[in-house]
């Protein structure tokens, strides 16, 4: 298959159209998950990851999430998710309860300083993505892009496997 797109060399690859568009685009989410990362931890306390779990969460409401529903969400282990529910729920963000419909099982909801600090720490987001994200690009085709990129995270999700 290689062939078929014209790579035989490692400086073919390097040089091919695609692997340097798919480059470029990892490339620029790095910086701009460390840049804006960066922002959310100084100004607000919380890490860029745990923002993206008050999101969820709040977008999801009460009763709130299971564990499994927040690691599908973030492409995390159920292990992983718990651990930073742990930490977040030692800085007073979320809380556990039980859920209405399983009494084994427990759902995290945002505390009312969970929620202040999404309102916050949103409002510094929302600053940065503009000045980081969209000033850069021209104004007639931000629209376009933020809507490609909707369709690529949907995409890429639908071949992810679910967990059980």
């Amino acid at each position: 298959m290689s062939e078929q797109a014209g790579i035989g060399s490692a400086k073919e690859a390097a040089d091919h159209e695609l692997i340097l568009a798919f480059g470029r685009l990892q490339g620029a989410a790095n910086r701009l998950e460390y840049i804006l990362g960066r922002a959310l931890e100084e100004e607000c306390g919380v890490s860029h990851l745990m923002f993206e779990v008050l999101l969820i969460l709040g977008r999801a409401g009460a009763p709130g999430l299971s564990m499994r529903a927040i690691a599908q969400e973030q492409v995390l282990t159920t292990g992983g998710a718990t651990r930073l529910v742990d930490r977040m729920e030692a800085a007073g963000l979320v809380t556990r309860a039980d859920s209405p419909d399983d009494r084994r099982a427990k759902l995290v909801r945002l505390t009312p300083l969970g929620e202040e600090t999404t309102v916050r720490a949103s409002h510094v987001h929302v600053e940065n993505i503009e000045r980081y994200f969209m000033e850069p690009l021209p104004a007639e085709d931000r629209r376009r892009f933020a809507e490609d990129l909707r369709l690529l995270s949907h995409s890429a999700r639908d071949v992810l496997p679910r967990l059980p």
